[in-house]
């Protein structure tokens, strides 16, 4: 897959820059009366042989112990990086940043390279949300923002969404677990519609939802009219048949949207029905999660005369947990056979009896389901086939980092399909 890649482009840094760097941050500590975080100042260093781009200091990591970042360790960090054109990864989660530290990143957003931002699990809230989206409202560089599990709120939230409309290069927003409600939701619906560069967002598990479930309805509308979004996930977020049947008239005229996640929401066989009606229409969704939600049997043979018929797109399903039974599960492995395009499914956590343990031992023995893209193993016991659970999972995202977050990759909506990365 072609895509956006914080490493193209970007010179290696020698040894002389990294020691920069590192000088940098103690005489600026120095200056201004900071304690040395011998973490930071390690990893300062450390660039100097490994000779990444990323910058990652993770305040959960067995390296960083007690050494939690706080304001003034990124206020002495956004200073020695400031002008740096070396440094485009920056990876600060679970630390304890907080306004002010945001406050700090944005002053560091105006004049460096960084094009991929991690600020998961820290204390930032409503003023820190608002200081980053008043410098990224003129920034032209960053691809990359999580800000998930920080108290962001209602306040933070829509100053973040009012931002998207004029920003052209943010690809990836994660915004999940992050005290949202109604107001932001609708916000940020109004706002991707108006934005054609956007091509991830996550808003899973809000702080504050209605009953009438509105925010679909939003949803839906957007749907209808933008061209960029790629990949949305809508997890946790109490979702339920009624509220399916309105995303489903919107995704029916989308032609953009590859990955849905309704991860651990309420959907029953009904609004698997609404679903199944939009994989008929051969919209682009190829990937779709429905773990922890309950479709049962019915929802499941929806599903799967879904998938069976021509055109049918979708390459790779999750039905974790959700009270699917023997007949649910036998039609859904008929549905694989019959459709080329299934390559993974996802099932652990459903009531299967030997046929359907039978089904799926002849799928994976027969090669037509690689043991590495589903989550079940069968065994054979006294003459009879179970099934056990395999490590395997659906891709959490299309556009993700790895470990090292030093090849973090967000494409474009034309781009083809992307390499597997489970």
């Amino acid at each position: 897959m072609s895509g956006y890649d914080v490493n193209t482009g970007s010179e290696q840094p020698s040894v002389m820059a990294d020691q920069t760097i590192s000088e940098s941050y103690k005489d600026v500590c120095g200056k201004h009366g900071i304690r040395i975080n011998l973490f930071v100042l390690e990893n300062l260093q450390k660039m100097s042989t490994t000779r990444s781009p990323c910058l990652k200091l993770v305040g959960n990591s067995k390296q960083g112990g007690c050494h939690k970042l706080c304001d003034d360790d990124v206020f002495a960090l956004s200073k020695c990086l400031h002008s740096n054109r070396t440094v485009t990864a920056l990876d600060l989660s679970y630390n304890n940043v907080g306004d002010r530290g945001a406050g700090h990143l944005a002053d560091l957003l105006e004049d460096s390279a960084l094009l991929y931002l991690d600020l998961t699990f820290n204390n930032i809230g409503s003023k820190g949300a608002e200081l980053l989206s008043i410098c990224l409202k003129a920034n032209s560089n960053l691809v990359f923002l999580r800000l998930s599990l920080n108290k962001v709120g209602e306040v933070g939230a829509l100053h973040l969404a009012h931002m998207l409309p004029v920003n052209w290069s943010l690809r990836v927003l994660y915004l999940d677990q992050c005290d949202l409600d109604i107001s932001s939701l609708i916000a940020f619906c109004t706002s991707i519609e108006n934005n054609q560069t956007l091509r991830l967002i996550d808003l899973s598990r809000p702080l504050q939802l209605s009953l009438q479930e509105e925010w679909a309805t939003h949803f839906s509308k957007m749907f209808a009219v933008n061209t960029s979004l790629v990949e949305l996930h809508l997890g946790k977020m109490g979702l339920t048949d009624t509220g399916m049947e309105r995303l489903a008239e919107g995704l029916k005229r989308n032609h953009t949207l590859r990955y849905l996640d309704l991860r651990c929401n309420r959907v029953s066989h009904d609004g698997a029905l609404y679903l199944a009606s939009v994989l008929k229409e051969k919209t682009a969704i190829e990937i779709l999660n429905l773990s922890i939600n309950c479709i049962e049997d019915v929802g499941a043979g929806y599903l799967s005369d879904a998938i069976s018929r021509p055109g049918c797109v979708l390459r790779e399903l999750s039905v974790c947990t959700n009270n699917i039974r023997t007949q649910g599960l036998c039609s859904l492995a008929q549905a694989l056979k019959n459709n080329p395009t299934l390559t993974h499914l996802y099932i652990w956590g459903n009531h299967p009896k030997e046929p359907a343990c039978r089904a799926f031992r002849e799928l994976i023995s027969s090669g037509r389901l690689p043991p590495q893209n589903t989550d079940v193993e069968s065994y054979e016991q006294d003459g009879h086939v179970f099934l056990a659970e395999a490590f395997h999972g659906l891709r959490k995202s299309l556009y993700q980092a790895d470990g090292n977050v030093t090849d973090a990759t967000v494409g474009s909506a034309s781009d083809g399909a992307p390499e597997d990365q489970h």
